[in-house]
């Protein structure tokens, strides 16, 4: 991917944001991109390739926004970074003239969105590339609620510490008081400022980067120390 691109845009600056995606989790992949899309320049193009449906009926599509322009599959993978952006338009990716040629049926990454991303990067229009479309694939996202003195939500990713993040906001919880997490009835650790707050080998929740609490251990795995996966149901309590 990275040689088309600078095969059409030698000049591109290419950064990569992770290849570390379990093979197949657009849900790992949304999360990730919408971590971190906003942190590049405006103007910035992001491809994204978590596409267990390459080579089927499923669309490509590019998306410009008020500040980005998007390229990936339409399974949900540009969702969540979309959700924050003010969409000004969605095209099919379907002008073949800005694709690599032939076209692979396992490898659209190289063979479309790579492409197509670096004729983004050139100053190419949006709408060459193809139809517009309305909409998009849409992957849905799990709101926390609150019951009482406690938010109920759950892990919506992993990363490669083994740090688990949920959905809960550090904006969803009273900073003021003391804060105990539990996965189902039983306790996992309190809430604290930074991984360090604990002793090493310790389990803690902090707020995350990504502006989520995330469950950690101090030099460990919380994910491998509680069997902790994607979806469980978290709660934080307060007194």
């Amino acid at each position: 991917m990275k040689g088309v691109i600078l095969g059409i845009a030698p000049r591109a600056v290419i950064v990569d944001i992770t290849h570390e995606i379990p093979a197949g989790d657009v849900r790992a992949g949304a999360f990730t991109l919408a971590a971190g899309y906003r942190f590049f320049p405006k103007g910035t193009v992001h491809v994204a390739v978590v596409d267990p449906g390459v080579g089927s009926t499923r669309r490509a599509i590019a998306v410009q926004t008020g500040n980005y322009l998007f390229a990936g599959p339409d399974n949900g993978v540009l969702s969540w970074a979309l959700t924050k952006e003010k969409i000004r338009s969605v095209h099919r990716l379907e002008n073949a003239n800005y694709f690599l040629r032939p076209v692979s049926h396992t490898f659209h990454g190289r063979d479309i969105f790579a492409p197509v991303a670096a004729h983004l990067s050139c100053g190419l229009p949006v709408r060459k590339l193809g139809p517009a479309q309305k909409n998009f694939v849409r992957l849905p996202w799990p709101q926390p609620r609150m019951r009482g003195n406690r938010i109920e939500g759950e892990v919506v990713f992993i990363d490669r510490f083994g740090n688990a993040i949920t959905n809960i906001e550090h904006a969803d919880w009273d900073a003021q008081s003391r804060l105990e997490v539990f996965l189902g009835r039983r306790r996992l650790c309190q809430m604290k400022a930074f991984y360090q707050s604990v002793p090493a080998g310790q389990a803690v929740a902090v707020p995350g980067a990504s502006g989520f609490m995330e469950i950690a251990v101090n030099g460990g795995s919380a994910a491998k120390r509680f069997g902790l996966k994607v979806g469980d149901q978290i709660s934080v309590c307060w007194r």
